[in-house]
């Protein structure tokens, strides 16, 4: 059986990713050329960092006067709080479309051919 940090860290490199296909799958896909992610979506991604590590940490504390004698073990703590920060960065994408601040864009770094 896997160790409990260990649980965790895959759990957040699991929102990481699906957060990632989520945002990515909004975008379509520019005939030539990649999606590349832009400044708002730097900062997008940076702030799903810092909550989620801040997570790590602030779980098990604020878990534990909120659950009472029913103590949420670590391991649960921050899977729920992974899981609350995947769902608000959903309607974060959204507000982000909405404002014109795309977390994706399309660049021209394909081939060339010649005329």
């Amino acid at each position: 059986m896997f160790p409990p940090d260990a649980i965790c860290a895959a759990l957040a490199l699991f929102i990481v990713g699906m957060v990632w296909l989520r945002t990515r799958m909004q975008y379509a896909r520019p005939p030539h050329g990649r999606l590349k992610l832009t400044a708002a979506g730097a900062a997008y991604f940076a702030a799903l960092a810092l909550l989620l590590v801040s997570g790590w940490w602030l779980a098990p504390l604020i878990a534990q006067p909120l659950t009472g004698f029913a103590s949420l073990g670590p391991v649960a703590a921050r899977g729920v709080w992974f899981l609350v920060v995947y769902y608000l960065f959903v309607p974060l994408h959204r507000a982000l479309k909405a404002r014109g601040a795309a977390v994706f864009a399309a660049s021209r770094a394909g081939r060339q051919t010649p005329l």
